[in-house]
C-alpha cells in the first residue's frame, strides 16, 4: 500500500506555490462553475492549457500556475521589481497564454490555418467560410510586420497594445 503522506503537499511546497501564483490560500475550483469559462467559445482550449502536452492529468502546481494567469493584477503587483521574476498574471504572461490558444501547433507563430480554426471555434457556423477566410487574411495582413504570412508573439503584442488584457483576462476568485 502506498503512503498517504506521499500524495500530500508539504508546507514548503504550498508556500512556494503561493509565492509563484499569488494565491493566498489553496482554493477549490470547478471548471464548470467558472461562468467566464463556461460561456467562452474557447473554453475547451483554455481547459486543455492546464494539461502538459501529451498528458491527461495535471498536478496541483501546474494547475495553480495556469490558473494564476487569470488572477487580476493588484496595484501592488504593477510596480516592477527587477529582483523578482514577472508574475504569471502580468500583462506579458496573459498575452503569452492567449497567444498559445491560437498557436495550435506550438511553433511560436499563428498561421492563417490556425487563425481560421480558432475563428471557427469562436463563431461556429454563424459566418461563412469565405467570410472567415477574409477575416483571417485581413488579420494576418494587419498584424504581420515581417512579411512571413503569420503572427509572431511580438506582432501579437503590438496588435493588442491598446486592449485592456489585464481586465479581459481576469477572473475574480472568492476567498
Amino acid at each position: 500500500m502506498g503512503s498517504r503522506a506521499s500524495t500530500l503537499l508539504r508546507d514548503e511546497e504550498i508556500e512556494e506555490i503561493k509565492k509563484e501564483t499569488g494565491f493566498s490560500n489553496p482554493q477549490s475550483l470547478d471548471f464548470q462553475k467558472i461562468p467566464e469559462l463556461a460561456i467562452n467559445p474557447l473554453g475547451d482550449r483554455i481547459i486543455n492549457a492546464f494539461f502538459p502536452v501529451g498528458e491527461d492529468q495535471v498536478n496541483f502546481r501546474g494547475f495553480m500556475q495556469t490558473l494564476a494567469h487569470f488572477r487580476p493584477i493588484e496595484d501592488n503587483e504593477k510596480s516592477k521589481n527587477a529582483a523578482v521574476s514577472e508574475p504569471l498574471n502580468s500583462r506579458t504572461n496573459k498575452l503569452l497564454f492567449a497567444f498559445r490558444l491560437y498557436d495550435l501547433d506550438r511553433d511560436d507563430k499563428i498561421s492563417r490555418d490556425e487563425l481560421l480554426q480558432v475563428l471557427r471555434m469562436m463563431v461556429g457556423v454563424n459566418i461563412s467560410d469565405d467570410q472567415l477566410g477574409s477575416i483571417a487574411d485581413r488579420t494576418i495582413q494587419e498584424a504581420d510586420t515581417n512579411g512571413d504570412n503569420s503572427i509572431s508573439f511580438t506582432e501579437f503584442i503590438k496588435v493588442l497594445e491598446k486592449v485592456d488584457v489585464e481586465q479581459k483576462m481576469s477572473i475574480r476568485f472568492l476567498h
